[in-house]
């Protein structure tokens, strides 16, 4: 939770000529300044929000007060946050949605300035030649905000624990994520460019691994399904070294059913099942057994760590992708 606070507009100026010779000088009171607006900036300099762990509460500077000879106070600068592209802001208190910053450089005043108070020379008239009053500043907005991220990516690589998500996304792309054989190797999503030959180049997200449970926030739980909602594809690992007689395709319902308890939406998404570790002994026993079970579905099958299968992959997902634009989803 983060709370901002624009600055108060500054107070208007109560005053009168007093020059020589002349000994009834009219109202000459200025105006207050503007206060400063508070913004959230879209930026491809920021990859979290970590930033906010430490310092929670922000405000923009107030506006000066007006002065004689009808000058006006000094506007309060503008508080300038910035936030990763894919960040939503929420309202704390009602939950309300208040804006998603997609797009790099993108501005968002999520806190307007109060207005600067009006001196005394604004109320004169003909019948009330020299008030004695002006207005005070206008207060800045205080709001409480929930920033969250989710990513922006075409494909998302999803799968158990140690399905070997961070090392296909290290051979597929330029990304280097923490790789070792325990689960939950991967803390935070890894993204990834995929320059397929002759092909446009697609964004892959490496999304942290889902056991049971994650729905209601077992292991890494909410905090990354969430990502999984801003892909258009979901590429669904599998380690065939996991795959059992008793229930082939127990890997790939787990994941399956975490997606569909958090949200009905994302079971609908486009996904590729793709088998990984074909360089494991008995691959090919354990690959016969889940595509009898899946009932001749579409699969891919790679080793991520020779390499093998991955041409096929890159230009599999290249046509998923390829197709959606066409169908324009």
């Amino acid at each position: 939770m983060v709370t901002v606070q624009s600055g108060d507009g500054g107070r208007g100026c109560v005053s009168f000529r007093r020059e020589r010779f002349i000994p009834k000088g009219g109202p000459d009171g200025g105006d207050g300044g503007k206060g400063g607006d508070v913004i959230l900036k879209a930026t491809l300099r920021k990859r979290t929000l970590y930033h906010f762990k430490f310092k929670t509460q922000f405000k923009a500077e107030s506006g000066k007060g007006g002065s004689g000879d009808q000058r006006t106070g000094k506007n309060g600068e503008d508080l300038i946050l910035e936030v990763p592209v894919g960040t939503v802001v929420s309202d704390t208190v009602t939950g309300q949605i208040l804006k998603d910053l997609k797009e790099p450089e993108e501005n968002f005043i999520i806190a307007h300035g109060g207005r600067g108070g009006q001196g005394n020379k604004r109320f004169a008239t003909s019948t009330r030649r020299t008030p004695r009053f002006a207005q005070p500043g206008e207060a800045g907005q205080l709001l409480s905000i929930k920033l969250e991220l989710k990513l922006i990516a075409d494909v998302g690589i999803i799968g158990l624990p140690n399905a070997g998500k961070s090392t296909l996304i290290s051979k597929i792309s330029s990304a280097r994520p923490k790789i070792a054989d325990y689960p939950f190797t991967t803390l935070a999503p890894n993204l990834g460019i995929v320059a397929a030959q002759g092909r446009k180049a697609f964004c892959v997200a490496d999304i942290p691994g889902l056991i049971k449970g994650a729905h209601e926030g077992a292991g890494l739980g909410i905090r990354f399904l969430k990502h999984i909602e801003r892909t258009r594809v979901l590429i669904h690992l599998i380690d065939i070294s996991g795959i059992y007689p008793e229930n082939p395709l127990e890997q790939y319902e787990t994941v399956n059913r975490e997606l569909f308890l958090y949200s009905g939406k994302l079971a609908e998404k486009p996904q590729l099942v793709v088998l990984n570790k074909m360089d494991i002994p008995d691959a090919i026993e354990s690959v016969g057994r889940f595509e009898a079970a899946f009932a001749g579905k579409k699969v891919v099958k790679i080793s991520a760590l020779t390499g093998d299968g991955l041409a096929q992959l890159i230009n599999t997902i290249a046509d998923i992708l390829d197709k959606l634009n066409e169908s324009g989803s």
